[in-house]
């Protein structure tokens, strides 16, 4: 076994999780390989296209005391790489006034002094113009959300990572893990050996896991990433200050609808339904379920009339969802230099930077300085006896 084939850590997947996982292990001054099996940048998986929503409207704590130390480090990596990652647009989030999740969203936040401004029916077009709120709906606008650039963040990440003498192999598919004290893998070129062992595989992570001999309930899920025309220029721009939004149980749907102002594809704003049709990752463009953009339709046209309420652009992504919509990040049951990061469920992409230090501190040994009780593989084990 040659030098090259032999890494203090190896991380498999390249995604968002696992390269600010690399990047996070390759500060510690450890030898790391990350493994991705498609050619780099790639439209596969979870983590591509331009933008993603961040913010700190959550109902749980946690989330909101994560992403405190995640804009620090969001911000850390913008002067590391020397590329702007975050633009602050503010969040609206409308509901149902008597909603138990708005009204949830709404009291964390104020529990956990976020700022954030609440709206009246009487003030809310002046703050926000072009959007209809329903009757019975109540909204306030989280300040310091925004949008991240997350194809730009990939590239820096992976390019920081490399900086610190990490290696990425791309193309390259892992066909088999060994567990052992060294975890061998296989994979479609070669053999490596490694003391550590993070798997961030996303929608294939189970593909993964059953070859260590368990199995996590995740549902992988594809999603219509829909763009809307406006009708004028400039209405919901993002250099015209228009935010993004999260739209809590709508009239017609109980999953949310989230939405970025136009800036990926000039003059059309991303509205999506935070759910989406079970899909075999490898066979996603065969899912051709479109009901979500007869919802997302129905509340275009209602909320935002502003906009062609047609989809101009449809793109796919893919979600990996657990039962709870929690993350998984925890060792392996049986082998301890084994860990797992997955199950992040459509809202992971702005963790990525504390989800890397969480992962990187379990590889190494060390106890993160997070309760990660609501992310352990155990509060699955009641419901998955059979597959753990």
């Amino acid at each position: 076994m040659t030098s090259n084939r032999e890494f203090d850590c190896v991380v498999i997947g390249a995604g968002v999780q696992g390269s600010f996982t690399a990047y996070q292990l390759a500060r510690r001054n450890k030898k790391t390989l990350l493994l991705e099996q498609f050619v780099l940048p790639h439209t596969r998986g979870s983590s591509h296209g331009q933008t993603r929503i961040i913010r700190k409207a959550y109902e749980e704590d946690f989330y909101i005391r994560m992403m405190e130390e995640c804009y620090k480090l969001w911000s850390q990596m913008e002067k590391e790489a020397g590329v702007k990652l975050y633009r602050q647009t503010g969040l609206l989030v409308m509901g149902p006034e008597k909603n138990e999740s708005y009204q949830l969203c709404k009291n964390t936040m104020l529990k956990n002094n976020v700022p954030m401004v609440q709206l009246t029916r009487e003030n809310f077009g002046l703050h926000i113009p072009n959007v209809s709120l329903a009757e019975g709906h109540a909204a306030f606008v989280e300040l310091t959300a925004g949008v991240l650039y997350a194809d730009r963040t990939l590239k820096a990440v992976q390019g920081q990572f490399q900086k610190l003498g990490g290696v990425i192999r791309d193309n390259e598919k892992v066909t088999d893990i060994k567990p052992g004290s060294l975890v061998t893998i296989l994979t479609s070129t070669g053999v490596y050996r490694t003391k550590r062992l993070v798997i961030t595989a996303g929608p294939w992570t189970n593909r993964l896991l059953v070859k260590t001999g368990i199995e996590l309930p995740l549902e992988v899920m594809k999603i219509n990433v829909c763009y809307w025309r406006e009708k004028v220029d400039g209405s919901y721009d993002v250099k015209q200050k228009f935010p993004c939004f999260l739209q809590i149980e709508g009239e017609k749907s109980k999953e949310h609808i989230y939405g970025l102002p136009a800036n990926e594809y000039p003059g059309m704003v991303k509205i999506c339904l935070h759910a989406g049709s079970p899909a075999d990752p490898d066979q996603r463009d065969q899912q051709k379920d479109r009901s979500d953009i007869e919802t997302l339709q129905r509340f275009v046209s209602r909320r935002f009339p502003g906009l062609v309420p047609e989809p101009a652009v449809v793109e796919s992504c893919l979600y990996t969802v657990t039962p709870d919509n929690h993350f998984v990040l925890d060792y392996h049951p049986a082998y301890r230099n084994i860990v797992i990061g997955a199950g992040f469920s459509g809202h992971g992409f702005k963790f990525g930077p504390i989800v890397g230090q969480i992962l990187c501190d379990l590889s190494l040994g060390e106890v993160p300085s997070f309760d990660l009780s609501p992310f352990r593989i155990t509060r699955f084990q009641a419901k998955n006896k059979s597959s753990l």
